[in-house]
């Protein structure tokens, strides 16, 4: 089984998706962590990464084919697969792999919060940040895939993180895929 988590900067899908990772034996692929692993390798902030990558779509293409490569390695294998990434719920559905969808958000202000305490910076940064990225990301995967971020109907379960803990959202997919 493939249990994709999808959701904006900050929004816990990370953390939702190593939570169920551990819990169920599950592989985890984590889109978001080899973005973040790219930029590092260049030497660039994530805001910077995603300019580049605005300029060159071969940074997404590439990003995305290695997941989904993954995905479908580590499923062939015989393991429970759940990514996490911003499209990934997206592009499975249109390669048409089954996969349970799960899309994961909260409030602005929650989100960076979120992010400035785990990056040890200002919330007004991390707000602008979020911001930037995700105007980046709506252009590039519009671009790219014909993605519009806003279209929430793939997904089978959409969850607000805002008021939850992590464990309450994983147990929220637990109740819904019956696991």
């Amino acid at each position: 089984m493939i249990l994709a988590v999808g959701g904006p900067p900050g929004s816990g899908k990370t953390t939702v998706a190593e939570r169920w990772a551990a819990a169920r034996g599950y592989v985890l692929v984590s889109a978001g962590m080899r973005f973040r692993a790219m930029a590092k390798e260049r030497g660039t902030s994530l805001e910077a990464f995603g300019k580049a990558a605005e300029a060159d779509p071969e940074i997404d293409r590439a990003l995305d084919a290695a997941v989904l490569a993954e995905i479908l390695s580590k499923e062939a294998s015989g393991a429970s697969v759940v990514v996490d990434g911003r499209i990934q719920g997206y592009l499975l559905a249109k390669q048409g792999i089954p996969c349970i969808k799960v899309l994961i958000d909260a409030p602005l202000a929650v989100r960076a919060e979120r992010i400035a305490t785990r990056e040890g910076k200002s919330v007004q940064d991390a707000k602008r940040e979020i911001v930037a990225r995700e105007r980046s990301e709506r252009v590039r995967y519009r671009q790219i895939y014909g993605i519009d971020l806003r279209d929430t109907r793939i997904f089978d379960l959409v969850l607000d993180s805002g008021r939850k803990t992590p464990d309450e959202i994983v147990a929220a997919i637990a109740a819904r895929v019956g696991g």
